[in-house]
């Protein structure tokens, strides 16, 4: 079964978020990847986002809290507006695909179901209600990258 988890876009400070919240619930990062660790050919980074976080995770007992800095050229995220979206961690590809396709009907998808830079395979959209998602299946097994 699929489990749900809230994913936040910061404009440039997760990892300040994510050390206060990591201070108030307690725990380890799971995982922190910055723009420069994905850095390719295929996707480069701007020195002044280098640093800036692509993916951070933070357990939460049984639930996962995640994150990521917007990157400047997609514009600022507007603070008064919803910033956040619902992260769905699934057990099978299968699973995946199949949420995916349901959640994703009618809507606005920004990145199509694939393998991620991360290593996990991956979707994120808007569905036809303005609600964001993302959808990911870990091969590793261990649910998130």
């Amino acid at each position: 079964m699929a489990t749900i988890n809230p994913y936040i876009n910061f404009n440039g400070n997760a990892e300040e978020a994510f050390n206060f919240y990591k201070s108030v619930f307690g725990g380890e990062f799971e995982t922190i990847i910055r723009f420069k660790d994905l850095e390719s050919a295929e996707f480069p980074v701007p020195e002044n986002e280098a640093n800036k976080i692509m993916r951070i995770v933070l357990p939460i007992g049984e639930n996962t809290l995640m994150a990521n800095d917007v990157p400047e050229s997609l514009g600022p995220v507007n603070e008064n507006e919803n910033r956040s979206k619902i992260a769905i961690t699934t057990e099978t590809k299968e699973e995946a695909d199949k949420l995916f396709r349901g959640l994703s009907e009618g809507g606005a998808i920004e990145m199509p179901m694939a393998e991620s830079p991360w290593g996990t395979y991956f979707a994120m959209f808007r569905d036809k209600y303005g609600i964001e998602w993302t959808v990911e299946f870990d091969s590793n097994g261990d649910g998130q990258a």
